[in-house]
């Protein structure tokens, strides 16, 4: 057995720091969102080889009058354009939130490899929370999923958002 002086950190402390670094961006995609009216929802798609971002969106909901412009969604279609390809094998999805079914399907059709999101949704998360699209094994695909990532900052730009919207 192994103790723990000679576990190799390294490696772990380094994707931390990488998907906390690409969080961030996805959270100022969130702010974005916010100051434009929308559900703070920001995404980052990332080429998991070499890091590269391949897109970047928030929620574009109400200014588009598309209920399906989530943020997630919106970085498929960029990301899928951008590679000439709608499979996106090999990419990492950053989102500030834990996707919804709808977005949760299109990850799984879009093949996704890894969905690293910040805050829980149990109303509506279908990554874990209240459903588990992306890894039913009844699907042809499964997504390994991270959570958690600065998740009380995703967590409180939601709580913002909707405690000012209330006050309205």
């Amino acid at each position: 057995m192994l103790k723990y002086s000679e576990i190799d950190i390294k490696p772990f402390a380094m994707n931390r720091l990488r998907d906390e670094k690409f969080m961030e961006i996805a959270l100022t995609q969130a702010e974005q969102a916010a100051r434009r009216g929308e559900v703070p929802v920001g995404a980052v798609l990332v080429d998991a080889d070499d890091n590269r971002i391949l897109a970047q969106a928030g929620n574009r909901c109400v200014g588009s009058n598309d209920p399906s412009a989530h943020a997630e969604i919106l970085v498929l279609r960029e990301g899928g354009c951008g590679l000439g390809n709608y499979r996106l094998t090999g990419t990492t999805l950053y989102v500030t939130i834990e996707p919804c079914p709808m977005c949760a399907g299109a990850l799984v059709h879009a093949r996704i490899k890894r969905l690293v999101f910040g805050a829980s949704d149990r109303r509506t998360g279908a990554c874990g929370s209240l459903y588990n699209i992306v890894q039913d094994n009844r699907l042809n695909h499964r997504i390994t999923v991270e959570r958690g990532i600065l998740g009380s900052r995703c967590t409180e730009i939601m709580k913002v958002f909707f405690r000012s919207r209330r006050r309205k």
